[in-house]
């Protein structure tokens, strides 16, 4: 019997899937994730000034690296990434599910992303987050930025320690957090009320965090599924914040009771 053509293309999808690898690059990138245990590392390349300063973290990871030439050294990435003499091919990490990570004895603040595409934005959201404690960043299979070495560099390691979850669809995303007890909040500098007004009297509570791409915004469907919009209030009348910086913002302004 012939498989219908939506079994045949998920099969393939998830073949895809188990081939895809990622190149980070540049000696912090590389050498958080050679110090990673949950990371699969696939091939190590170096220049010898690079491996004498990863000489620990290769070591660790027990991994053999290609030493090349610094002349001779042609890894395969994009013009213009800043490598610094190493480069290592790795498999995607494995965070698991949504309810695996966003569970916490403690009140987790969670940040959700609404079709933020910009490698480097989520690599430096995904750093504010690690700094903060937040529990996850969770973006969506299609229209947001997956691993990449841009990804990984921009966000100086913490992509090998903070959670960064890719899910099918965000709004039952934000709905299964809302059944874990998560007070979801949208961020729209047009919005009526504040993050802090949002939280008063509910900081003991978890609480999601959802963003926009710059421009557009949060989508008609993100904005109906949350519980409440909130602005970041801004002493200026002009002006907007780069996502990222939205987020630390959103982050701090959120925090739980000491």
């Amino acid at each position: 019997m012939k498989k219908p053509k939506w079994v045949v293309q998920k099969e393939q999808d998830k073949k895809a899937e188990a081939n895809v690898t990622v190149w980070l690059f540049g000696l912090h990138a590389v050498r958080d994730a050679l110090m990673n245990p949950e990371r699969e590392k696939l091939r190590l390349m170096v220049t010898p000034n690079a491996r004498a300063k990863l000489d620990e973290a290769i070591d660790l990871a027990g991994i053999t690296p290609e030493v090349v030439d610094p002349r001779k050294f042609r890894p395969p990435l994009d013009q213009g990434s800043v490598h610094q003499g190493a480069v290592l091919e790795v498999k995607p990490l494995n965070w698991g599910r949504l309810e695996d990570v966003c569970i916490s004895d403690a009140a987790p603040r969670v940040m959700l992303l609404d079709r933020v595409t910009d490698p480097h934005n989520v690599g430096a959201i995904l750093r504010s987050a690690e700094v903060l404690g937040a529990s996850a960043v969770i973006g969506t299979r299609h229209h947001s930025a997956p691993e990449t070495g841009a990804l990984a560099k921009t966000a100086s390691g913490a992509l090998e320690r903070q959670p960064y979850l890719r899910v099918r669809n965000l709004a039952d995303a934000i709905r299964a957090l809302q059944n874990m007890g998560y007070l979801v909040l949208g961020l729209d500098g047009a919005a009526e009320q504040s993050i802090e007004a949002a939280v008063e009297g509910k900081r003991h509570r978890p609480v999601a965090l959802v963003l926009g791409a710059e421009g557009p915004g949060l989508r008609e469907k993100t904005r109906d599924t949350v519980d409440a919009l909130v602005r970041i209030d801004a002493r200026g009348a002009f002006g907007s914040l780069n996502v990222s910086n939205a987020a630390a913002i959103a982050l701090y302004a959120s925090r739980p009771e000491a």
